[in-house]
């Protein structure tokens, strides 16, 4: 195991919008932490350095809309994207090995983020400013951590955590283990519920900021995870009783230049801008060049088995490109897809930002809205007795606003059939938001046939359900850490 630092280097740079666009780099990598905190602004300073791993940049955010980013490549596992080469390639055939560094990356470089979230509470904690401002600062960390750690739990399984008496000696190497697995997500999970009992609630958190609403639909993730239903309505129910959200008019408005600020449903969102405070590079990633006005370097698309699977009058659907006139002249579609559209739409779920100056986008990053606990709900109630009409009816507010006809609960009466209309949804409402679909088709046992269906992958296996740990991480463990089943 690497060694961990027990001086904790709050970041140079923070992200933006309401929590950071106005506030001047501070190092404070020189501070001694017996003496830091003391002050208010040291606090907030702390508190935003926790924020800086979860934003959406190329270089070190884990949220990047690009090929370093987890929507991208976890989206790239199933139906939603296809790649035809580099890491996106690999993603759609499941071929992901521990040389792969695309895939062991978020793990090796995010990790430790979590030790440094550790000691940042702990220096909060034995601070001098007031029991509320901690409490708050806490609460923001804390939730900080458990959706970092459910991140990496959800793409590689238990985590090496270490304890805050292994970061508190630097000088003693130490390889750890990775957590059991009940250990681990009840580390998760009591962080997040101690985040939602300190957090402000939605109406009175700023935007880009962590709220209640926000550690329970991580904690719904969670819980959906492992299939805990009861759990999962209760969480639904606390979010719904907020009276803080409602489904917006208007699907593809959420991604209008300031469609996340101004949302109704949306519960936390990523503000980006053009400084690359925190990127969005979407519409880089997925325009082809001679796309008009402005166009991208059209590294990934979505598939035409995924395009076909809408309803003809399914709103969310016109978000996939299907057909457009380049700059060449040329009009691409299905019949004549060139090297483009050949093995799908472009799947464009974002203001195009024509008007964008750099290859960044202003478009915030869209983590987590609404529908989202109205079908987990409608989930959660049909597998944990059978589908009834208040789980169809959840399903149905979701679909009207697509534009949509009602299903009926006699088409859907068992839990087989309900599933998967869940899933179908799920896939057509959340596509290329933050890679969640992914744990759905695992949740669902589908994950492996789905990637044989869609792409013929002779790669798949069971096994992928994870993706591996690098040699190093391994190798630093010292015969402590376990590599994931069918890597070794």
């Amino acid at each position: 195991m690497k060694k961990y630092i027990t001086a904790v280097l709050i970041l140079s740079a923070v992200w933006l919008n309401s929590c950071t666009k106005d506030l001047v780099p501070i190092d404070y990598s020189e501070i001694n932490p017996n003496i830091f905190p003391k002050s208010a602004s040291d606090l907030e300073a702390m508190v935003y350095s926790c924020y800086h791993p979860l934003r959406g940049s190329w270089g070190d955010g884990i949220f990047s809309t690009s090929e370093r980013g987890v929507m991208f490549l976890s989206d790239a596992t199933t139906e939603i994207l296809f790649g035809k080469y580099g890491d996106q390639g690999l993603a759609s055939l499941h071929n992901f090995q521990p040389a792969y560094s695309g895939f062991t990356r978020y793990y090796d470089d995010f990790y430790n983020k979590i030790s440094r979230m550790t000691m940042t509470i702990d220096l909060i904690s034995r601070s001098t400013v007031s029991e509320d401002l901690k409490r708050r600062a806490i609460a923001e960390v804390r939730c900080a951590r458990g959706l970092l750690a459910y991140t990496l739990f959800d793409l590689y399984g238990p985590l090496v955590i270490a304890p805050l008496e292994v970061l508190q000696n630097p000088l003693k190497e130490q390889p750890l283990a990775r957590m059991e697995y009940n250990e681990m997500v009840s580390f998760i999970e009591d962080d997040l519920e101690a985040a939602a009992a300190d957090l402000p609630l939605p109406q009175n958190a700023e935007y880009g900021r962590f709220n209640k609403a926000l550690a329970k639909m991580i904690n719904i993730r969670l819980n959906l995870h492992e299939k805990k239903w009861d759990r999962v309505k209760e969480l639904c129910n606390d979010v719904i009783a907020y009276n803080a959200y409602s489904l917006d008019p208007n699907y593809a408005a959420i991604w209008d230049l300031e469609g996340a600020k101004n949302s109704k449903e949306v519960i936390w969102a990523i503000p980006c801008d053009y400084a690359g405070t925190s990127e969005n590079q979407w519409q880089l990633m997925v325009l082809p060049s001679n796309y008009m006005p402005k166009g991208g370097w059209g590294t990934i698309s979505s598939t035409w088995w995924f395009y076909d699977r809408f309803e003809p009058a399914d709103k969310r659907k016109q978000m996939l490109i299907a057909e457009y006139t380049g700059s060449d002249g040329i009009t691409y579609n299905r019949s004549n897809p060139g090297n483009i559209l050949d093995r799908g739409p472009i799947p464009l779920k974002m203001n195009e930002d024509a008007a964008r100056t750099t290859s960044l986008s202003t478009v915030d990053i869209v983590m987590y809205r609404y529908p989202d606990i109205l079908l987990s709900k409608a989930e959660a109630i049909a597998n944990a007795g059978a589908p009834d009409a208040e789980a169809m009816e959840l399903v149905n507010i979701v679909r009207r606003r697509a534009g949509l006809e009602d299903k009926q609960l006699a088409d859907y009466a068992s839990k087989e059939a309900f599933n998967d209309l869940i899933l179908l949804e799920r896939s057509h409402e959340f596509w290329c938001e933050n890679g969640q679909y992914r744990a759905d088709l695992i949740r669902h046992g589908k994950f492996v046939s789905r990637c044989q269906e869609v792409t013929q992958s002779t790669y798949t296996n069971p096994n992928k359900v994870l993706f591996p740990f690098s040699l190093s991480a391994v190798s630093e463990g010292k015969g402590k850490f376990i590599q994931n089943p069918g890597y070794q």
